[in-house]
C-alpha cells in the first residue's frame, strides 16, 4: 500500500529555512535554561519531597522540562546536522545524550514500579505490601499526574487486542503476589534510589556545567553554517520521515494483530537477561517518530497543526516501551536466587500479563498508523 506523506505543509508557502532552525534551537535553549534555574530553587527534591510535596512537584516538573528542551534539541542536531557546525554538533549529540538519559533513569525506575505493582493488584486481587506506598512513590515522582512514560500506561488500558490474557489461578497467585510486590519494591527503589543519587551527581559534575554552558551559549548564538540562512529545511525533514517509513514498513505489523505472542513468554523467563529480541525495531521506530514530531515542530513553529496520527502511534509507542521494560523488570526478579515457588509463579504471571500488553500496544499502533494509508488492495 502506498504511504501518505505525513507533511501537511504547504508547498505553496514557501521555504522554511535555516533561520527556523536557529530560532527553534534558541528557544528550546532558553526553556532548558528556565528549567535549570527552577531545578536548582526546588533544590531538586525528587526523591524524598524534602521541601514539601509543592517544591517535590516542581522539582519533577523541572527535571520533565530539562529532558525535553535536551531532547529537541539532540534531535534537531541529528536531523539537521549538515546545517550546523560539525564540530560543535559531534561534540554536543553525545553530551545530550547522557545528559538525557541520566536525567529520565529515577522517574523510569518508579514509573515502572508503580505500573507492575497496579498490575499485580489487578491481576490477584489482593493488597499486598508495600502496595500503596509504592504507588504514592511513583505518584510523587510524576508530580501527581500522568508522565510522558506512563501516559496512558494504565495496565487495564494498553489498546484492543484481538484476544484477553489467559486468565491466571487468582488462588495461587494471591498467596506469592504479596512477596512478589514486595521483591519488586525492594529491586526497583535500590535502582531509583541509585538513578537519583547518579542524576545529582551528574548534575553537580563539571561535564554538566560545560554542557549547560554550551547550551547558554546557543540562547543568543546558534552556529549555522555560512549556507544555513538561505537553505530549505523541508528535504532534511523529508528524509527524517523516510527513515520513519522505512522501519516501520519493515515491522511485522500482520503479526502484531495476531493473538498474543507466547514466543514472548518463553524468552522472557529463560536464563538469558537479554533484552527481547523482538523488541528493538520497536524501539527503533519509537525513536524515528520522535525525531520526526521535532522536525514537524521546526518546520510548523509554535502554531503548527496537532497530528492525531503522530500522537496516537507516539502513544502507542510509549505503552510499548513500558510494557516491554516492565515485563523484563518482573522477568528479572523471577531470576532471584532462592525465592518460594508461589512468588515465582506470582512473578511468571505479571510477566506474561506485560507482554500480553506489548502485544496489545503492538496492535494499536497498527491500528493507528494504517488508518491513514491510502492505495489500492
Amino acid at each position: 500500500m502506498a504511504q501518505r506523506h505525513l507533511d501537511p505543509t504547504d508547498p505553496m508557502a514557501g521555504p522554511v529555512t535555516g533561520d527556523a532552525l536557529a530560532g527553534y534551537l534558541r528557544a528550546q535553549a532558553t526553556e532548558f535554561l528556565r528549567a535549570l534555574r527552577l531545578h536548582r530553587e526546588t533544590g531538586g527534591s525528587t526523591a524524598n519531597g524534602s521541601n514539601g510535596s509543592h517544591g517535590s512537584e516542581d522539582a519533577v516538573d523541572a527535571a520533565r522540562a530539562l529532558r525535553r528542551a535536551v531532547r529537541r534539541i539532540s534531535g534537531s542536531l541529528h536531523t539537521f546536522r549538515p546545517l550546523l557546525d560539525p564540530d560543535w554538533s559531534e561534540s554536543m549529540r553525545p553530551e545530550l545524550a547522557w545528559l538525557s538519559g541520566t536525567l529520565a533513569m529515577e522517574h523510569a525506575y518508579a514509573a515502572r514500579l508503580e505500573r507492575l505493582l497496579l498490575a499485580l493488584y489487578r491481576l490477584s486481587g489482593a493488597v499486598f505490601p508495600g502496595q500503596a506506598a509504592g504507588v504514592a512513590v511513583g505518584g510523587a515522582s510524576a508530580g501527581g499526574g500522568v508522565s510522558s512514560r506512563s501516559a496512558g500506561a494504565d495496565p487495564g488500558n494498553a489498546g484492543p487486542s484481538p484476544h484477553p490474557a489467559p486468565a491466571p489461578d487468582r488462588g495461587n497467585l494471591t498467596v506469592g503476589a504479596a512477596k512478589a510486590g514486595a521483591l519488586l519494591e525492594r529491586q526497583l527503589t535500590l535502582a531509583r534510589t541509585r538513578a537519583h543519587s547518579t542524576a545529582l551527581q551528574a548534575l553537580g559534575s563539571s561535564r554538566f556545567h560545560a554542557v549547560a554552558d554550551n547550551i547558554a551559549v546557543l540562547a543568543s548564538e546558534v552556529p549555522l553554517t555560512a549556507t544555513a540562512p538561505t537553505t530549505d529545511l523541508h528535504p532534511l525533514a523529508a528524509a527524517a520521515e523516510e527513515r520513519l517509513t522505512d522501519a516501520v514498513a519493515a515491522l511485522p505489523l500482520v503479526t502484531a494483530g495476531s493473538p498474543y505472542n507466547a514466543a514472548a513468554l518463553v524468552h522472557g523467563l529463560s536464563p538469558d537477561p537479554a533484552p527481547h529480541p523482538q523488541d528493538a525495531p520497536w524501539h527503533q521506530v519509537r525513536l524515528l517518530l520522535r525525531l520526526h514530531r521535532y522536525a514537524r515542530e521546526v518546520l510548523d513553529g509554535e502554531q503548527g497543526p496537532v497530528d492525531v496520527r503522530l500522537l496516537t502511534t507516539g502513544q502507542a509507542l510509549d505503552r510499548h516501551r513500558d510494557a516491554s521494560e516492565a515485563a523484563a523488570a518482573a522477568a528479572q526478579a523471577a531470576r532471584t536466587p532462592r525465592i518460594a515457588p508461589a512468588t515465582a509463579y506470582a512473578l511468571g504471571v505479571l510477566h506474561a500479563d506485560q507482554r500480553h500488553e506489548v502485544e496489545a500496544a503492538r496492535f494499536t499502533f497498527q491500528q493507528s498508523w494504517q488508518k491513514h494509508t491510502v492505495g489500492t488492495p
